[in-house]
């Protein structure tokens, strides 16, 4: 069971997931800190001097914080922003694959589907040049 265990964390997959998680984590307080300590004072500037991580309202014994709320949504439009420039420029680096050679023709004489190797034509037996 431990050999099972050893080979499924060992495989390629588990090992990318780990790493994207960690990375991902990373990423996560960079952007968090740069959404935080950067662009949220910056927009209360441009807003008056308000300071999004101190707006709440109170209901009853209750305090709803809805400028951290505000500053989570930015941080998940800046995160997804910067993933979504991610993919897309590695698919762009991405080169596609040459295309197959054709392995059929049509037959100049009856226009069906035949073998590129055909020197004629199973359907009218007319003579293809190769």
């Amino acid at each position: 069971m431990f050999k099972e265990f050893k080979e499924f964390v060992m495989r390629g997959n588990a090992l990318d997931l780990a790493v994207g998680v960690i990375i991902g984590g990373a990423f996560g307080k960079i952007v968090g800190s740069l959404v935080n300590d950067i662009l949220m004072p910056l927009i209360g500037l441009l807003m008056g001097g308000i300071n999004f991580g101190e707006l709440s309202v109170t209901v009853g014994a209750a305090q709803i914080k809805w400028g951290l709320f505000v500053q989570s949504i930015i941080d998940f439009l800046i995160i997804a922003f910067v993933i979504f420039l991610i993919v897309k420029s590695a698919n762009r680096m991405k080169k596609a694959p040459p295309p197959a050679d054709p392995t059929t023709k049509d037959c100049p004489h009856c226009f069906s589907v035949i073998s590129i190797k055909a020197a004629r034509c199973p359907n009218c037996t007319s003579e293809l040049t190769i």
